[in-house]
């Protein structure tokens, strides 16, 4: 981050962190904040911190909550607004199709485990099939590696599509309450396809949700094409968390917090990244070239990203989700599927599937 971001930051989440007291002097706006992106940033324990500021440990901790919230509180409207218009929409889905030859596609789905120590009287909720603890950070990003819906906190056991079916974005794309634009024909006189997410196998199937063809070696040519064409478009929510883990190392390694802590830490490192990341988005030097996945004429070059993620505090939920879906779901994949193999093939597809 630099300085110039640093001082805009402090001037937006100052008011919400200045302290008064009678007793002692508080600790300014400043130290408050960089207090928290030094542990965000480094993941420095917080007796490591304690003696680099020349503060209690306790104090530590709360400053650092304090400020995440604070964070998430007066940033978030900016970075990550809870709505979008029908026109933002169809932006996203431009950019989709500029960057990844991907039509109608308005954003990348995933979710990741956030490995958390075991919370007191917590039963199984938290215990996930990798027998750790967790809460899930569910998140949706458009082609610039930008977050634009999140859900943070759910209980480790469930499911990446369980979660998005049940969270309030999941609901409002299943009953039409997200402005999406209305389908359109993706060339003339084909039938109108909607505006769609990408996700992996975890989801399942719908009307406004994309996934892979099942049956891996059993494939024909046409739907390896469409395969590979939807996960071009789905890297980029790989690529988003993989940056998330290489910048903010916290991340590295599970998170000694309550649950309620923690969520405000990954609420804060969202809001940040976005914010970084909108700033940043001409010059690159918060996502580099060679961090991210990219594509050259002798393949696909993985990200250095992909280097970071061991044993770090998010891991992949590869639970499938339910194949029952619609008639009407599985006709628009299908749809899909015939466009990229006709008018809306790219040349790429052909040697790569």
């Amino acid at each position: 981050m630099t300085v110039m971001q640093f001082e805009e930051l402090l001037h937006l989440v100052a008011p919400a962190i200045t302290k008064q007291t009678a007793i002692r002097e508080p600790l300014p706006p400043a130290e408050r904040l960089s207090i928290t992106l030094r542990y965000l940033a480094t993941g420095d324990s917080m007796h490591s911190m304690s003696y680099h500021f020349l503060a209690g440990v306790s104090t530590i901790s709360h400053v650092i909550g304090e400020t995440c919230d604070a964070i998430w509180n007066c940033i978030r409207q900016k970075v990550i607004p809870p709505s979008k218009t029908t026109e933002e929409w169809l932006h996203l889905a431009k950019e989709f199709e500029e960057k990844w030859d991907f039509n109608h596609c308005v954003g990348a789905i995933d979710g990741k485990h956030v490995i958390i120590e075991c919370p007191p009287k917590a039963g199984s909720s938290y215990y996930n099939y990798k027998k750790t603890h967790s809460i899930v950070l569910l998140g949706i990003c458009d082609a610039q590696y930008m977050f634009t819906f999140v859900d943070i906190g759910a209980y480790g056991r469930r499911s990446d599509g369980g979660i998005f079916r049940d969270s309030t974005m999941g609901l409002k794309f299943a009953s039409k309450e997200m402005n999406v634009p209305a389908p359109e024909p993706l060339s003339p006189g084909g039938p109108p396809l909607p505006y769609v997410l990408v996700g992996d196998e975890a989801f399942q199937l719908s009307d406004y949700l994309l996934r892979p063809y099942p049956g891996k070696g059993g494939l024909n040519d046409e739907r390896n094409i469409y395969n590979y064409r939807l996960s071009r478009a789905r890297r980029t929510i790989e690529n988003t968390f993989g940056i998330l883990v290489s910048q903010w190392r916290i991340l590295k390694r599970p998170i000694n917090c309550s649950i309620e802590k923690t969520i405000s830490i990954v609420k804060a490192i969202i809001c940040l990244h976005n914010w970084i990341r909108q700033m940043d988005i001409e010059e690159n030097q918060y996502v580099t070239s060679t961090l991210i996945d990219r594509e050259s004429d002798d393949g696909f070059i993985p990200g250095s990203w992909r280097n970071c993620t061991d044993n770090s505090a998010l891991e992949n939920i590869t639970q499938c989700g339910s194949n029952n879906s619609s008639r009407q779901a599985m006709q628009i994949r299908e749809e899909f599927c015939k466009y990229f193999n006709s008018e809306g093939a790219i040349p790429s597809q052909f040697y790569h599937c």
